[in-house]
C-alpha cells in the first residue's frame, strides 16, 4: 500500500481541464487522519496502521477508545480504520493528509452503498415484468413470476432473483484517477462517481 486516507464525500461537479473537456468528478474531503496505533508483527501479528477521522466530543467515544487515545496523545475522533501494511514510517501522533497523493494517481475507494430499503424484482433486478397488461393481468405487471418447478426439486433454488433489500452494503471500486488536489482545504477530486451518499464516510488507498 503505497497511500491511504478516510475522507467525506461531499458530492460531484463538473471540472474543467486545461484543454477545455468536461470531466465528472466526485468531491472529496480527505484527512486530515491522526495515527491512534501502530500494530507489528511481532506484538499482534501482522503490520497495521489505526487511524481515524473527524474529531467527536468526549462524551460520544466509549472507555476503551478513549483510553486509545489519551495513550496516543491525541483528540478523540470517530471512524477509525486500520490500513494492513501500510508502506510508511508511521508513528503514534503522526497525521495522515493528501500531500501523499499527486494528480495522476490511481486510487481504490471503499464506501457504503446508498440504502434503499426493500425493493421488488423490477427496481432490484431489474426484471421487465410479467406478460402484458391486458387478458387478466391488471395486477401482475411488476411480479417475478414463477420461482420453482413441479414436484421435482419441489423447492426454490438458493441463489434466486427475488424482492429483498437493497444497497447499504459495502461497495469497492478501482483505478479511479485524481483529477486535481487542493491540499489547504483537504479536498480531492476524483474522476467518475464514488460509492455512498454525501457526508457518508471513505477509504481511499492509493494503488
Amino acid at each position: 500500500m503505497k497511500g491511504a486516507i478516510l475522507g467525506k464525500k461531499l458530492g460531484m461537479i463538473s471540472y474543467f481541464a486545461e484543454d477545455g473537456a468536461q470531466v465528472p468528478c466526485s468531491v472529496i474531503e480527505a484527512g486530515p487522519c491522526p495515527v491512534v496505533q501502530v500494530k507489528t508483527v511481532e506484538t499482534d501479528g501482522y503490520s497495521a496502521v489505526k487511524v481515524g477521522y473527524r474529531e467527536v466530543k468526549e462524551q460520544r467515544v466509549n472507555k476503551p477508545e478513549m483510553g486509545l487515545f489519551i495513550k496516543a496523545g491525541v483528540k478523540p475522533v470517530g471512524n477509525i480504520t486500520e490500513f494492513r501494511e501500510y508502506n510508511g514510517d508511521l508513528q503514534v501522533g503522526d497525521v495522515l493528509t493528501l500531500g501523499q497523493f499527486a494528480k495522476g494517481d490511481k486510487l481504490r475507494i471503499t464506501g457504503t452503498s446508498k440504502g434503499k430499503g426493500f425493493q421488488g424484482v423490477v427496481r432490484r433486478h431489474h426484471f421487465s415484468g410479467v406478460g402484458m397488461a391486458t387478458h387478466g393481468q391488471s395486477d401482475r405487471q411488476r411480479h417475478p413470476g414463477s420461482i420453482g418447478s413441479s414436484s421435482y426439486p419441489s423447492r426454490v433454488f438458493k441463489g434466486m432473483k427475488m424482492a429483498g433489500r437493497m444497497g447499504g452494503t459495502k461497495i469497492t471500486v478501482r483505478n479511479l484517477t485524481v483529477v486535481d488536489i487542493i491540499e489547504d482545504q483537504n479536498i480531492i477530486l476524483i474522476k467518475g462517481s464514488v460509492p455512498g451518499a454525501v457526508n457518508s464516510v471513505l477509504k481511499i488507498i492509493k494503488l
